[in-house]
């Protein structure tokens, strides 16, 4: 597969279940959500960017260390459920946008891509990689999340990871970077 998997297919997905990968009782979700958070640096993010929030599980633990977040997403029916999971927090603004054609006009310290990685194409995970070296902040940081499963997506989350790691270098590298069974996370600064 050569091109990016869009909108129609996470829409397809959803409209056939409401909650497809089972984030709502999944201990994996949970357990990732928690490692990814602990990871971080222990300070409070200025501007976060959250891509390919779903329901907004791990947004939701994002805007505790964030002054402003923005968490996107494809589906419009799955930020409406974000935004009414996350009535009363103030500073998460749930968007609809389809990256990398669409990115926000301003720069982030903190840019999430939690198991989206490997749904681009090669050419795009380029371009969100180009984007996200333009949008990342001096201080800032870079986190990959991504399955280690199998994928009926264009990567690995593997191949998916490598590829976004070459193309933030030499400018960006990794200063953290683990495994646990079901998913690898990497951290990256400049």
């Amino acid at each position: 597969m050569t091109s990016s998997i869009g909108p129609a297919y996470f829409e397809r997905l959803y409209s056939d279940d409401p909650d497809p990968w089972g984030y709502a009782n999944s201990s994996y979700e949970a357990d990732k959500y928690a490692a990814t958070c602990a990871a971080l640096p222990p300070l409070q993010f200025r501007r976060g960017f959250e891509i390919g929030c779903s329901f907004g599980m791990l947004s939701r633990a994002l805007a505790a260390r964030c002054e402003s977040l923005i968490a996107v997403d494809l589906v419009d029916a799955v930020l409406e459920r974000a935004r009414k999971e996350a009535a009363g927090i103030d500073n998460i603004s749930f968007q609809r946008m389809a990256v990398p054609a669409e990115w926000p006009a301003i720069s982030f310290d903190l840019i999430v891509f939690s198991e989206v990685l490997y749904y681009l194409s090669p050419t795009d995970l380029a371009s969100i990689a180009s984007h996200t070296l333009q949008a990342l902040d001096p201080d800032g940081v870079v986190v990959l999340v991504n399955w280690l499963g199998n994928t009926d997506a264009p990567h690995t989350g593997d191949g998916a990871a490598e590829a976004f790691i070459r193309a933030m270098r030499p400018a960006v590298t990794p200063v953290l970077q683990t495994r646990a069974p079901l998913y690898r996370l990497d951290m990256l600064a400049r």
